[in-house]
């Protein structure tokens, strides 16, 4: 988590060292060409206070996503990358551009946060009610409610975490109790 918190802020010192030459990188919603920038968007930034708005959360959810194993890290981001980048380049209005991590936030705590509704083990729900009342704040960001913040972006990173935990954790849970 450290070396990917270390890519984002590099990026961002070149792209300001270079007046902005990555900020185009980012998802140009409808646009067939800007659709790879789904993959390349979540490690990009307007500007420090965007990183540093990112960097805090980004280390804690990803570090404890990670937690759970590689393999289910790698499910998580995925999805969480992929349903946030898709919303956006779907529904987000068009002639704007979109980058940042947060989506990708969003995904974490969204599987943190339903995780231990399917595995009903004490530790996950504690963690759950406990991520719940301190980054509860934050789930704001899945309503349209600012102007300039991608509610799309967090609404699909969400939607991404949320599938992977039911992926996961649900499918088997489900799959035993069928076989009983």
């Amino acid at each position: 988590m450290g070396a990917l918190l270390a890519l984002m802020w590099a990026l961002e010192v070149f792209d300001q060292a270079t007046s902005n030459s990555l900020d185009p990188l980012g998802i140009e919603p409808r646009r067939l060409d800007s659709l790879d920038n789904v993959l390349v968007a979540p490690w990009l930034h307007y500007g420090w206070v965007h990183l540093l708005g990112n960097s805090g959360p980004f280390m804690v959810l990803g570090v404890l996503t990670y937690l759970a194993g590689l393999a289910r890290w790698l499910v998580t981001t995925a999805a969480s990358i992929l349903g946030s980048g898709l919303l956006v380049w779907l529904v987000a209005p068009a002639n704007t551009v979109t980058a940042g991590a947060s989506g990708l936030v969003f995904g974490w705590l969204a599987y943190l946060l339903i995780r231990g509704f399917f595995t009903r083990r004490p530790g996950q729900i504690a963690l759950s009610v406990v991520l719940l009342l301190v980054y509860g704040g934050i789930l704001v960001g899945l309503l349209p409610t600012a102007a300039g913040v991608s509610w799309q972006g967090h609404l699909g990173g969400a939607i991404g975490g949320g599938l992977a935990a039911w992926w996961q954790h649900g499918r088997r849970r489900k799959a035993g109790q069928a076989r009983r």
